[in-house]
């Protein structure tokens, strides 16, 4: 079976897992995801399948949306509600204004440091397997790139964003780091990636659904396809949402972010 799924994550299991779940669906033992989410985030995680393996690099390079909120008055170990909550005294409650302006000094190619909690390897070792008592690992900043932040909302202590970034980027280093600029706390409640280059959490199948399914020829998007859709030419940085939008507009759908013009909708499954 060569192809790709374009798998809505649920909150609560690992990427791997998910892809696990997967393979008992399809019986592909050869696959792999071009993309761990985090087991509280939800969303887009791509699956190759096959001789689809091969697009893993390829999809990974592409720009990715997050839609995230998050609190600034507290903080955790991983930056997110897995871990206990430390709560952080703010002296200077920001404005919304003020959060805009401070996101806008992330925007571009910057240094982010991982967090201590992540798959980020030091002398082979994943960060977040350290032992109890070693201390923090010593990480590196390294340049990623953020396209464009986008505040939906903000009630004190919550925030409500969006972000389009490239690869190698954590959302919760970001809010993190975003929290250290304004001299607040900084930490995710919630995430979710909504799309992956042209893979849109809009187009994406859900473990239930694919269990329900009626065989590949459903949930499959040929190998062919996919790659044509991921041709340089092809994809673009999707735009950020209009101040007026609450939801990111399908840019496969719209053709406001990739030249479609030969596929009106070109990584949905075919059933030739």
């Amino acid at each position: 079976m060569d192809g790709i799924i374009n798998l809505n994550k649920p909150t609560g299991i690992t990427s791997a897992k998910a892809l696990y779940r997967v393979r008992s669906i399809t019986g592909e033992r050869k696959s792999g995801h071009a993309g761990t989410l985090d087991p509280a985030a939800s969303g887009v995680v791509v699956l190759c399948l096959g001789k689809a393996t091969k697009l893993v690099e390829s999809i990974m390079d592409q720009p990715k949306v997050y839609r995230a909120t998050a609190r600034l008055d507290v903080t955790s170990e991983s930056f997110d509600s897995d871990r206990p909550l430390t709560p952080v005294e703010v002296a200077t409650i920001p404005t919304i204004e003020v959060i805009r302006g401070a996101c806008a000094h992330f925007e571009g190619v910057i240094q982010q440091t991982p967090p201590q909690i992540s798959a980020v390897k030091v002398g082979g070792v994943p960060a977040y397997k350290r032992k109890a008592g070693e201390g923090p690992m010593v990480l590196t900043p390294r340049p990623v790139t953020i396209y464009w932040l986008h505040v939906h909302a903000f009630t004190w202590p919550s925030i409500e964003f969006e972000m389009c970034c490239g690869r190698g980027t954590y959302v919760r280093a970001f809010i993190r780091d975003l929290g250290e600029q304004l001299g607040t706390g900084g930490c995710l409640t919630s995430l979710a990636r909504t799309r992956v280059g042209p893979f849109s959490v809009e187009d994406a199948w859900s473990l239930e659904s694919l269990g329900r399914s009626a065989g590949p020829n459903e949930y499959l998007i040929g190998i062919e396809r996919a790659r044509a859709a991921l041709a340089p030419e092809r994809i673009t940085v999707p735009p950020p949402p209009q101040p007026s939008c609450c939801l990111l507009a399908s840019p496969l759908k719209s053709g406001a972010a990739a030249d479609v013009t030969t596929h009106s909708s070109p990584l949905t499954p075919s059933h030739q």
